[in-house]
């Protein structure tokens, strides 16, 4: 798919293999975590990398194959945070459109924003199916000692969440926007939305 703008698109070579190596990505960022067991998911990189490339629709794709291969691969209850994966996608490749990445400053801001909002997204997902809270040591502490001051149930899942998302994001942002404002000319150029590029 090649981006004419920011909701049109059209399918290329170029995308179907950023798709593939986005997912990737995200991979390596989730299986380099696991080894060092930060306290981070950093499972996004793909997925945001691509939204600054390409757009809101190929992040979004790329977000929700993701965790297609996640639930059939590690857990499927990974198939429904495939909402938050894909809201991530879209709000970054929106903010990136509008000029989100044109410096640090900039991009920490989006990595608060996409950060927030994929926290609200799984809150409710959190509740359902975890009893609200994230697997993350640090959210889960913070959750039980909310519970026990009587806080509603919402509110310590949102802030189980969101002290593990906005950091997380922010730096997942971060790595990606460094990664982005290094590729090569070339490689940018493909994505161009004022380039002619290959149509299969």
């Amino acid at each position: 798919m090649v981006r004419t703008g920011l909701w049109s698109f059209r399918f290329s070579t170029a995308a179907l293999v950023l798709i593939p190596a986005a997912v990737g990505i995200n991979f390596i960022g989730k299986l380099f975590v696991e080894l060092l067991k930060l306290p981070l998911w950093v499972d996004s990189i793909g997925t945001i990398l691509s939204s600054m490339l390409a757009g809101p629709i190929i992040g979004a794709l790329v977000g929700i194959v993701n965790n297609v291969i996640y639930g059939f691969t590690t857990s499927p209850v990974s198939f429904v945070y495939a909402i938050t994966s894909a809201v991530i996608g879209l709000v970054t490749g929106i903010m990136a459109y509008k000029g989100w990445i044109s410096n640090i400053g900039k991009a920490l801001v989006l990595g608060f924003v996409v950060g927030l909002i994929a926290a609200t997204v799984s809150t409710p997902l959190n509740i359902s199916f975890w009893e609200g809270t994230t697997g993350n040591v640090w959210g889960d502490a913070l959750f039980a000692w909310m519970v026990s001051q009587g806080n509603p149930l919402w509110l310590a899942s949102f802030a189980d969440s969101v002290v593990v998302d906005v950091p997380d994001k922010m730096v997942t942002v971060l790595i990606s926007f460094l990664i982005f404002r290094n590729l090569p000319e070339k490689v940018l150029t493909m994505y161009d939305t004022k380039q002619e590029i290959e149509r299969l």
